[in-house]
């Protein structure tokens, strides 16, 4: 069953992608659009199962791992200053805007600022491939885009683990947590500086096929893992970073020209498609005004927070509305934050469904934000 899934998955983003350029849109808004259409919520021709999730994850992973691979490290050195404005920004709002607005839902203190940080989220996986259709991820604007959104994710899971320690009575030591977070970036640092390269080296000595392709992904998925599983840390900046250490070294062009056919071609469909999966409609007719009101605050908190930090860190107003616009997107990393706030009673069943179509739709409008934004700066050169 699931070979047919791969069969229709492909087939079906690779036209979607298609028609979505033709009508002067980033492809990855049809691919997101098509994942509703053939999911569980209309069609149902693919199912969110397990082997779904994996080939979802490798996708997001190598996504990320190829983001890693095309950011020059001095660049985001340099805007580092803005990537904090952006991130405090594109937090601090969410927050201020959608906990006064979830007491006036009736929803509990706890409830409402649980909700406050799932929007604080961003996931920049779907802006960094629009950034690079458009040709503006190695700009000085995708450089504090992918800063903030790195700062965002940690910042926000770190809140999020202190706030779920009071309000859920857990045991946690805050102290612990935070030093296990700066322990692994650390352990980034050390392993990016003087593991990578020598590792790489040694394996490309080996009488085997692939073997510096081979060497990347597993230092690729073996930091993902150990970020994900031991620190709390999303799979995916662990494996921006190595990506980041990988495009240093001598074999940057041959592992980035072996593993983007792979990932487009293959995994990257299924992270695409596997958002739209999580689209229902049962029972939203009954929550429409906390559907439409979240959705509209969702969208503005973080285009004014974020594009107000930019322009804070002397950014002009366009650079300023595009770093907002790509800060949008909560994708995968709020629809996990909501599955969390669902089975731990932070987030009521009743206001599930309509907070992963609010997370839904502020994915679904980032791509044409930004190029409406932003323009294809490979046609204008």
């Amino acid at each position: 069953m699931f070979i047919f899934q791969i069969v229709i998955v492909l087939l079906a983003t690779k036209i979607a992608g298609h028609f979505s350029v033709r009508l002067g849109q980033p492809s990855v808004l049809g691919k997101i659009l098509i994942g509703i259409l053939i999911g569980p919520a209309m069609l149902g021709w693919v199912t969110d199962n397990e082997i779904m999730k994996t080939f979802s994850e490798i996708g997001v992973i190598l996504l990320m791992f190829l983001a890693g691979l095309e950011t020059d490290l001095e660049e985001l050195n340099a805007n580092m200053k803005g990537a904090v404005y952006v991130a405090l920004g594109g937090i601090l709002l969410p927050i201020l805007m959608s906990y006064p607005l979830a007491l006036s839902f009736g929803l509990s203190q706890g409830q409402a600022i649980f909700i406050g940080l799932t929007l604080a989220a961003t996931s920049v996986s779907i802006s960094v491939q629009t950034l690079n259709e458009i040709g503006w991820l190695k700009s000085k604007e995708g450089s504090v885009l992918l800063g903030a959104a790195v700062l965002d994710d940690i910042i926000v899971v770190v809140l999020l683990a202190v706030a779920m320690s009071f309000l859920l009575g857990d045991d946690v030591s805050i102290p612990v947590l935070i030093g296990g977070k700066v322990f692994f970036f650390i352990l980034l640092f050390v392993v990016a500086r003087w593991v990578i390269p020598p590792y790489l080296k040694a394996f490309s000595r080996l009488k085997i096929t692939e073997a510096v392709l081979s060497a990347g992904l597993i230092a690729c998925f073996a930091m993902a893992y150990i970020g994900e599983h031991y620190f709390g840390i999303a799979a995916i900046i662990g494996a921006f970073f190595v990506g980041i250490a990988i495009g240093r070294t001598e074999f940057k062009e041959a592992i980035e020209h072996k593993v983007e056919p792979l990932a487009g071609g293959l995994f990257v469909p299924f992270f695409f498609v596997s958002i739209g999966l999580s689209v229902t409609f049962d029972g939203i007719t009954e929550n429409i005004w906390f559907l439409v009101v979240f959705s509209i605050v969702a969208i503005l908190s973080k285009l004014i927070g974020s594009g107000l930090g930019a322009k804070m860190a002397g950014f002009n107003w366009k650079s300023s509305a595009g770093i907002g616009s790509g800060m949008v997107s909560r994708g995968e990393v709020a629809l996990i934050l909501a599955a969390m706030g669902l089975s731990s009673g932070l987030l009521p069943a009743e206001d599930y469904t309509p907070m992963v179509i609010v997370i839904i739709l502020t994915t679904i409008v980032t791509p044409p934000m930004l190029k409406g934004v932003f323009g294809d700066r490979r046609h204008q050169k």
